[in-house]
């Protein structure tokens, strides 16, 4: 076994999204195209520069690795070992079979107080061998690289040249245990016990017992991802529900066909359950990675928005919760509904950019406790990711305690703070080119859009969106156009980072509803004339020729 030095050639695009690098799997399976980005990865986390080859500050330290089990996810895993192993790493803690959900790579890397984390994941994209796949970095607070860091591997990988790696042999990686590599040390672990002992100190797992107990039943669909494991581990084996309240357990390379994102369109089969008239009480799905829920009452749909600002009004029912809460945060396009119940807190509400490292700096700073964003995940200060399977946990809390339902919980919410009807549509794999003039018009609209009434609403603020972190300061600038109106409305233009085919477009409507006389109507009813706007003002239909959203949430 050696260390071998490879020559390399430059692969162009490999920048960073929201969510580390997101490709085609086709595109990962390049030679060398993973090894060039994990390289460049290893040569700015040791401080490489053009005078120095080799740097040494990964010498000694330890990094977690794990992923969602998707398509190519094992054969990543035996790289990224080896480039590990030559470029100075002591130690890696593996997930067992390549495995670990992205809130327990975070809750390994702080509870073992690791150096960082790599995430093999694209998330709630499509799995297997004409699917999606990802890669992230995490740091030592267990979040997401900060942009200065991941744009500087971008910047490495412009230049790169050589690639360090280990010719040693795969590891096994199915059986516990500690193995040597090339003199680095792979102890591949139990994928789940870190992450349930964190949920033994957030929850009263044995009020929880009493529930199931008591015949409360339950549906969690994992959509054949990464999440069945921990629910199976944590739901059926340590809170002893049913056999079966588990579904689509099997983490599988292809999600068994299921498109693994957790809404009402992508999880039909679940809300189909929750409609029959012998419908379990609670029904949440997670997405590939588990760190995205949705919540489900009987034939009663969460949305993710009226989910964060719920945890945030009944946050001391819970145990890890019960001192109160320091801050909330939400992304920008997630609705302002949690924005009234901070206020009545008296507490601080941050809105920032969409990605969840901007809530990390918050966490760290001891600004917030907990976070959300409405592209369904919700999380806390006890990870620094968000966290399905915790908020699944969470909302059975809320329900154990209070003895309620869902629709009971969240239809009281909106008689005390009002509704916020809220919806995102989505246009899908839009031509780059197409979505980016599309962008560029609306922004060169937005001084004539200040002011501008339409029927009963004016425009009182129009702008792309800028964030100051009040934490390090950096600025992050066009994060979103926002056109918002004199009785609280939005409608929110975003390019999403999560994709890997062309572009899509998100569109964000909000209105508030005060009134307990019309907070029952269908949601898409309700947004209406804001849908309608928002077609008037961008010309999403004669631009990118779709008659409708790909995805109405």
């Amino acid at each position: 076994m050696a260390i071998n030095t490879l020559s390399t050639q430059v692969f162009a695009g490999q920048r960073p999204g929201t969510s580390g690098l997101r490709k085609k799997v086709t595109v990962f399976m390049q030679p060398m195209y993973l090894e060039n980005f994990v390289q460049a990865l290893f040569d700015v986390l040791n401080g490489v520069s053009a005078d120095a080859q080799v740097g040494t500050a990964l010498h000694g330290q330890t990094l977690v690795v794990g992923g969602d089990g998707r398509y190519h996810n094992r054969a990543a895993v035996q790289t990224i070992l080896k480039l590990a192993a030559a470029n100075g790493v002591q130690r890696v803690l593996l997930g067992q079979g390549g495995i670990l959900s992205t809130p327990a790579v975070s809750a390994v890397i702080r509870g073992r107080q690791a150096f960082g984390g790599i995430v093999l994941s694209a998330s709630h994209n499509p799995g297997g061998p004409d699917g999606d796949f990802g890669i992230k970095y995490n740091a030592s607070n267990g979040g997401p690289a900060n942009e200065a860091l991941t744009e500087a591997v971008y910047a490495r990988t412009q230049v790169l040249a050589q690639v360090r790696i280990s010719d040693a042999p795969d590891v096994d990686i199915n059986v516990q245990g500690t193995c040597g590599l090339d003199g680095m040390q792979v102890e591949v672990i139990d994928p789940v016990a870190d992450y349930a002992a964190v949920m033994h100190s957030l929850f009263d797992f044995d009020m929880l017992r009493g529930m199931f107990k008591a015949g409360f039943r339950v549906r969690v669909d994992a959509m054949n991802a990464v999440g069945g494991p921990y629910a199976k581990a944590i739901l059926e084996g340590e809170l002893g529900a049913p056999a079966g309240t588990v579904v689509n357990a099997v983490p599988l390379e292809d999600f068994g066909g299921l498109h693994p994102d957790p809404n009402p369109v992508n999880a039909e089969d679940l809300i189909a359950h929750m409609a029959r008239e012998d419908a379990p009480n609670f029904g949440a799905a997670l997405d590939g990675d588990a760190d995205r829920n949705m919540v489900v009452g009987r034939n009663f749909v969460v949305s993710p928005s009226d989910s964060l600002a719920l945890m945030t009004a009944h946050a001391k029912l819970v145990p890890g919760y019960s001192q109160g809460l320091l801050g909330v945060a939400r992304s920008m396009p997630t609705s302002a509904a949690v924005d009234r119940v901070a206020k009545a807190l008296g507490i601080d509400c941050y809105e920032t950019p969409t990605g969840w490292k901007f809530f990390g700096n918050l966490l760290d700073a001891g600004r917030v406790t907990l976070c959300g964003e409405e592209s369904y995940g919700t999380g806390s200060s006890h990870v620094r990711e968000k966290d399905g399977l915790w908020a699944v946990l969470f909302w059975l809390s809320l329900q154990g305690v209070s003895g309620r339902s869902v629709q009971s919980l969240v239809t009281d919410h909106w008689r005390t703070y009002g509704r916020n009807y809220y919806s995102r549509h989505d246009y899908e794999a839009i031509p780059t080119a197409v979505a980016d003039a599309l962008m560029l018009d609306l922004r060169a609209q937005l001084p004539q859009l200040q002011g501008r009434s339409f029927d009963a609403r004016t425009v009182v603020l129009a702008d792309d969106f800028s964030y100051t972190d009040p934490v390090d300061g950096l600025v992050s600038a066009k994060q979103g156009i926002r056109l918002v109106f004199d009785d609280g409305a939005r409608v929110i233009f975003r390019l999403s980072g999560t994709g890997t085919e062309g572009a899509t477009l998100r569109i964000y409507f909000e209105n508030y509803e005060a009134d307990t006389a019309h907070q029952d109507s269908p949601v898409q009813e309700a947004l209406a004339d804001l849908i309608a706007i928002a077609e008037q003002v961008a010309g999403v239909r004669a631009r990118t020729g779709m008659a409708a959203p790909t995805v109405a949430t």
